[in-house]
């Protein structure tokens, strides 16, 4: 059986287990040791990156900030990871080799921590990231250091948020859409049409789920094409109260949800087969539907020409274009971070390696037995001289090490 459960939770099931079933608990912890042990694990994870022969991609994004400061995280995916699994691919197959956090980010300061990371790990065949300015610094500085560059390969999520953004985010009717949009959301947030609530716009990275928008826009087209009288207080009325003249905004629907759901499309077939051949072609097929002066036709098939001569190059094996992976490791994080009353980027950042991978008996048992609670706090020493909870404590207590973030050796 396997499950998921609280820290807080391990010793009372233990207790269960010791009381009710024939299974051997000589002792139970206490839940603070379950931390302390899946802290040592993710350490020793992480302690334990050596080369590979197998060639490989590296994955690399930061966080977001919490509390004040960010992680940087690296992970290692094989390159034929998506040809073993035949779709997408998982945490299982990622494998964290490197961790650093930060108060401030960035490219001078994340050159050589990626200098750090891969000379132990090796070097990448080539580099997944979106397209922030401070990792295209970073990485550009680390690779013009080498021998022979690394190439780089810009997130299709990102990429194609991007050149929606700019063709749509400045437009007039767009704004009006969307102030629209925002208008209806007050109006039938908690009442009976709350189910018909467009989908949340977001104010960051609102252009990676705007296809939800525009799905959303094209079913309500539907609904308001309707002519006829609606009687007063039923959900139609409501529904044109709540969204007046939506219908004038048609000119910019259709063609916006048409862009939308051929972006899609394409994002599907890459997310879950990679580039290569064949679905390089299947994209370029779909980038044709898009009208002829459009920014996001240009940009995708630029991105495709670009990356499927990358792929031609490298690999015979459908070549992986999305950092969704690093992305979904963040979310399992933020998910226990948020349970701590003073959420802040602490020591429970060693969990990061831990939540990816494949862990077998023998490599848990060898990073526990090689990662002492002292190696925990060498490490949270050097890398999180501070938090909030040590500078709270160290403001009232009187002592000026922590007031500006600092540690007493600094």
């Amino acid at each position: 059986m396997n499950a998921v459960v609280s820290y807080r939770s391990v010793p009372r099931i233990l207790e269960l287990f010791k009381s009710k079933t024939n299974y051997a608990v000589g002792w139970v912890p206490h839940f603070t040791s379950v931390i302390n042990w899946s802290l040592r694990l993710g350490l020793g994870l992480l302690t334990q990156v050596q080369t590979v022969t197998k060639p490989w991609v590296a994955i690399i994004d930061h966080s977001i900030d919490i509390g004040t400061k960010k992680a940087l995280v690296v992970l290692r995916v094989e390159v034929d990871a998506l040809s073993k699994r035949g779709t997408a691919i998982r945490l299982e197959d990622c494998e964290c080799i490197g961790l650093t956090v930060s108060d401030k980010v960035t490219g001078d300061s994340l050159c050589p921590e990626l200098e750090d990371i891969f000379s132990r790990a090796g070097k990448p065949v080539a580099i997944i990231k979106d397209r922030d300015a401070t990792l295209n610094k970073g990485v550009r500085l680390w690779s013009d250091q080498q021998e022979n560059q690394v190439p780089t390969i810009d997130d299709i999520g990102h990429t194609i948020a991007t050149a929606l953004k700019a063709q749509f985010e400045k437009l007039d009717i767009y704004k009006r859409f969307t102030a629209l949009v925002s208008h209806g959301t007050k109006c039938l947030r908690q009442t009976e049409l709350a189910f018909l609530m467009p989908p949340k716009l977001r104010s960051k990275g609102r252009f990676q789920s705007i296809g939800k928008l525009g799905e959303w826009a094209e079913k309500m087209l539907s609904v308001f094409a309707v002519k006829d009288q609606a009687e007063e207080g039923s959900q139609r009325a409501k529904l044109r109260k709540a969204f007046p003249h939506f219908s004038q905004s048609i000119d910019f629907i259709v063609p916006f949800a048409a862009t939308t759901k051929i972006i899609s499309q394409v994002m599907g077939i890459l997310k879950n087969n990679g580039l290569d051949k064949k679905t390089y072609r299947q994209c370029f097929e779909l980038s044709r539907k898009l009208p002829r002066n459009s920014k996001v036709k240009k940009c995708l098939q630029t991105w495709l020409k670009k990356n499927f001569t990358l792929q031609k190059k490298l690999t015979s094996h459908p070549m992986l274009v999305s950092s969704d992976i690093i992305e979904s490791l963040f979310g399992n994080f933020k998910h226990i971070i948020e349970r701590s009353p003073q959420a802040d980027m602490n020591r429970t950042v060693l969990l990061i390696p831990a939540l990816c991978g494949k862990l077998t008996d023998t490599i848990v048992t060898q990073a526990l037995r090689k990662t002492s609670q002292a190696d925990i706090e060498a490490w949270e020493k050097k890398h999180i001289p501070y938090t909030v909870r040590k500078k709270r404590y160290a403001f009232f207590s009187g002592d000026d090490s922590q007031n500006l973030g600092k540690s007493k050796t600094a």
